[in-house]
């Protein structure tokens, strides 16, 4: 199962103390807008989104259809395929994909743990 780019979306206090912060361990705004409470920084592959008052905790995000520079991929799995195969597991899912509908379209569930994943296709 190919999940697409991978980042960890952060809920951040500071918008801007948290850009700096990463700034300094050598990370890049890459896209986002600070006026829409949101930045997306990358270190190499490594991708760390930044939203503030958008969301509680923080969440793992698998972006199907894309790789780390938001480029689209010739092959990949749908989320409606990946939710098929979640649901085959019996793994419970917190929000689903409409499986009648295709382009964009995203999952939700949650690890042993407790750790939210959010799977969102965006093509």
């Amino acid at each position: 199962m190919k999940l697409g780019a991978f980042s960890v979306s952060l809920n951040v206090q500071d918008l801007q103390v948290s850009r700096e912060f990463y700034e300094s361990l050598g990370f890049a705004v890459f896209a986002g807008s600070a006026d829409k409470n949101y930045l997306i920084m990358k270190n190499g592959n490594a991708l760390v989104g930044l939203f503030q008052g958008m969301f509680q905790g923080n969440i793992l995000t698998f972006n199907p259809g894309w790789d780390e520079n938001a480029q689209n991929l010739e092959k990949f799995d749908d989320v409606r395929e990946i939710q098929k195969h979640l649901k085959n597991k019996d793994i419970p899912l917190l929000s689903e994909a409409d499986e009648n509908s295709s382009g964009p379209a995203s999952l939700m569930l949650t690890d042993p743990d407790g750790n939210m994943i959010l799977v969102d296709q965006h093509r």
